[in-house]
């Protein structure tokens, strides 16, 4: 990536693809869900249950980065940008309309650029 993104609709494809791996995409949806769980336990018991959703959803998916797709988190580079596309891309597994998405960006950024 040489150039300078500078929107969420031009980060988007460039997110999708740091997530081509299909176990990688599963372990930040089981992230994410741990965080909605956590949230909702945050608000019905104790605060302290956002530390643990936080500390979730990075375990997962930096295992997701590291171990299987071997690339950087783009929550590194963009932080609220990664954010909302975990969200979004939560929301397209939960839909089963990710798999578009992944082609999309396969065709901007194709697999060892």
């Amino acid at each position: 990536m040489n150039k300078r993104i500078e929107s969420y609709e031009e980060f988007w494809p460039f997110y999708v693809a740091q997530h081509r791996h299909p176990v990688n995409r599963g372990l930040h949806f089981v992230g994410t869900t741990l965080v909605l769980a956590c949230l909702g336990l945050a608000v019905l018991r104790s605060p302290v249950w956002l530390l643990g959703g936080v500390l979730a959803a990075y375990a997962f998916a930096w295992v997701g980065h590291f171990v299987f797709e071997r690339n950087k988190p783009a929550t590194f580079t963009h932080p609220l940008w990664s954010l909302r596309g975990d969200f979004r891309m939560y929301r397209l597994l939960w839909l089963g309309r990710m798999s578009p998405e992944i082609r999309r960006a396969d065709e901007r950024f194709p697999a060892g650029t």
